[in-house]
């Protein structure tokens, strides 16, 4: 978060307060954030005196990136409803599968060799520039997802923003959509590297946001009076807060899908040696390490796109809690002067490996996917996690995405006093 994102977050002084949810991206592994919203639903119903009018959606700016895009979407959709908007979200999850978002066609001779797969890949990445065909997911989109709900939910005040972020590959610009109920006369921002534009969100962003590199191909998008090529909203996403910062916030519930530890046989042959006297030292281990085995491409690419997605948002949120702390070190006088503003933050991320979840629920992959993750896997296959981080992000199947929103309940549940202490704060 960059200090002249603080300094007009501070300037930005909101009519009354908003909250603001922040989804961030990663494929399939997003299906979590749908089972935090689900518990966190049940929590507010339950907290309801009887005879009470039903409760509002507890989030007036939504902001999504990559696919939290496509869910801060369609919760911007179902606003209108409520409390049962987050319970929706959660059945549509449960519903989906991946022939519903992507398909990949690869011929039978190709499994002769993972020579005929490399270059039968590569030829169609070189054609397309993305491994997958994602128009199924622009299908499923159009029925999942009405843009004239969000356009209700906005004029009946029921959602102030939604936002949805996208890459661009033209210019290495990071762009910021945010549809509001008055777009023509919102103050845009523009920082280096990243900008931002007031318009009716459509399935094209969509589509753009959630074009994860090399996986699904490029879209698209009118920006400036011309047209230039968006890919996933996670890339050079620099400060994942600021766009509900500059939006009013003044309360942002974040959720990402990150990795909470990642079990290696690097790091298993690391910690062998630790406990052994040092060769230099004139001793020798007593038994020889572990093979290193090399992670494969599939493994690579995994360990890639968790970097895209996963490793500003911590940062973001610690910075952010790192000026409120030294706001509440300052006396009131002082405070009250400075172009700052204190902003609650709270961030939510899963509390078991995601890529363990995947590994165990491989098995459901479609057919030719599953075969190419074997290939690009290598000799790390043999250990049966290899290509399991690039898996968890195409895993649109009931074995994965249940066991995900379970664990999403779960992590919402466990931190239960916390969540509602803030919402209601």
């Amino acid at each position: 978060m960059t200090l002249s994102t603080l300094i007009h977050a501070g300037l930005v002084r909101p009519t009354k307060p908003r909250t603001a949810l922040v989804l961030m991206g990663g494929g399939a592994r997003t299906a979590y954030q749908a089972g935090a919203l689900k518990a966190l639903g049940q929590m507010l119903s339950s907290a309801q005196p009887q005879g009470a009018p039903a409760p509002k959606m507890p989030f007036q700016l939504l902001v999504g990136t990559s696919a939290g895009a496509l869910n801060a979407s369609f919760l911007a959709a179902h606003a209108a409803q409520g409390l049962p908007a987050l319970d929706a979200l959660a059945a549509f999850w449960r519903d989906l599968r991946s022939h519903q978002v992507y398909r990949l066609d690869v011929p039978a001779w190709t499994k002769l060799s993972r020579i005929a797969t490399a270059w039968h890949l590569s030829r169609q990445i070189r054609e397309s520039g993305a491994l997958l065909d994602n128009l199924p997911l622009a299908d499923t989109l159009h029925k999942a997802i009405s843009l004239q709900g969000i356009d209700d939910a906005l004029s009946a005040k029921a959602l102030h923003a939604l936002a949805v972020t996208a890459s661009s590959y033209s210019s290495g610009v990071h762009w910021t959509f945010c549809h509001t109920a008055r777009d023509a006369s919102q103050e845009v921002w523009n920082r280096p590297g990243r900008r931002a534009e007031f318009q009716p969100i459509t399935m094209d962003h969509l589509m753009a946001s959630s074009a994860i590199p090399l996986i699904f191909p490029a879209q698209p998008l009118w920006v400036d009076g011309h047209s230039e090529f968006f890919g996933d909203g996670s890339m050079r996403q620099t400060s994942p807060l600021s766009p509900a910062l500059h939006l009013g916030a003044d309360k942002l519930l974040v959720i990402g899908v990150g990795q909470p530890q990642r079990s290696s046989f690097g790091g298993a042959m690391n910690a062998h040696h630790s406990k052994q006297k040092s060769p230099i030292a004139g001793y020798e281990p007593a038994q020889s390490a572990p093979q290193l085995i090399s992670p494969g491409v599939g493994g690579v690419l995994g360990h890639a796109l968790a970097s895209v997605f996963h490793d500003t948002l911590l940062g973001d949120v610690e910075q952010a809690q790192r000026m409120n702390h030294t706001l509440d070190q300052l006396p009131r006088e002082v405070a009250a002067v400075m172009p700052y503003r204190r902003v609650q933050v709270m961030s939510l991320q899963p509390s078991e490996s995601l890529d363990e979840l995947a590994r165990q629920s491989a098995y459901a992959l479609p057919a030719p996917v599953r075969s190419v993750l074997a290939s690009l896997a290598g000799k790390a296959a043999a250990g049966g996690s290899a290509g399991a981080g690039l898996a968890s992000y195409l895993l649109f199947e009931p074995a994965f995405t249940q066991a995900l929103i379970a664990l999403g309940e779960r992590d919402a549940y466990a931190r239960k006093e916390e969540l509602m202490a803030f919402l209601a704060a």
